[in-house]
């Protein structure tokens, strides 16, 4: 049964979600609980009309173990000439991120959810990853990590295929990095094009476990065999 959020408590997502996998309305954005939040196996997506809470079942995850980026993307990296660097535009990739673009003229992404976001990377809980051309921001993404945990939450491309190279590109560094969980949230045809799997809620909640325990694992720039790419 769904609840209201009226203090700290998180609720159980295996006795609390429903069909849908929607499990609380309410509570808040605050870093310490958003963090927490996702810790539990939920994750919050809109505000509109009220705060929800979400861990859908089956879950989307992508796997980790190396392979070769898409034909197209590694020819779009290459002949973009694209770089790749994590953290340095955190700000743009959000508003990219939230900008309208065909098929999707609105976004769940409020002003709340913005600053909430800029918290968590303030503490270095967020992180960002970016796509650049001759300078320009082309395209990125931005999530939560917490252990070996990283979350997705958003991607944004100004470029065809730029938000795959984000994608591909974080993985990787994901995999060097010593994670062992991406996080997709709610399966779509979208991302099942791009390879996701599907884990039902106790297995990703006992994969998640194992991600939090992993506190040595870091995400920093640097290569990426995925795309061909090596750093000037």
């Amino acid at each position: 049964m769904v609840v209201w959020l009226l203090d700290s408590r998180l609720p159980d997502p295996e006795l609390e979600a429903d069909a849908d996998g929607l499990v609380a309305l309410g509570g808040s954005l605050e870093p310490e609980f958003l963090l927490a939040a996702y810790r539990a196996g939920i994750f919050p997506w809109s505000s509109e009309p009220v705060l929800n809470w979400w861990s859908p079942d089956p879950r989307a995850v992508f796997d980790l173990a190396p392979r070769p980026a898409a034909r197209s993307v590694r020819q779009s990296a290459r002949r973009g000439r694209w770089t790749f660097t994590i953290d340095r535009a955190f700000e743009d990739v959000i508003a990219g991120c939230r900008a309208p673009a065909p098929g999707r003229e609105e976004t769940w992404i409020s002003d709340d959810f913005v600053a909430a976001y800029r918290a968590l990377f303030a503490r270095g809980a967020a992180h960002s990853v970016e796509v650049w051309e001759a300078g320009e921001l082309v395209g990125g993404l931005y999530g939560v990590a917490q252990g070996g945990f990283f979350g997705g939450e958003s991607m944004f491309r100004l470029r065809t295929d730029a938000s795959k190279a984000a994608l591909a590109y974080l993985l990787d560094r994901l995999r060097v990095g010593g994670f062992a969980l991406c996080d997709a949230q709610s399966p779509t045809e979208h991302l099942t094009s791009l390879g996701v799997q599907c884990l039902q809620r106790r297995a990703y909640l006992d994969a998640l476990a194992t991600a939090l325990a992993r506190t040595e694992a870091k995400l920093v720039e640097g290569p990426a065999p995925s795309l061909g790419w090596t750093p000037a």
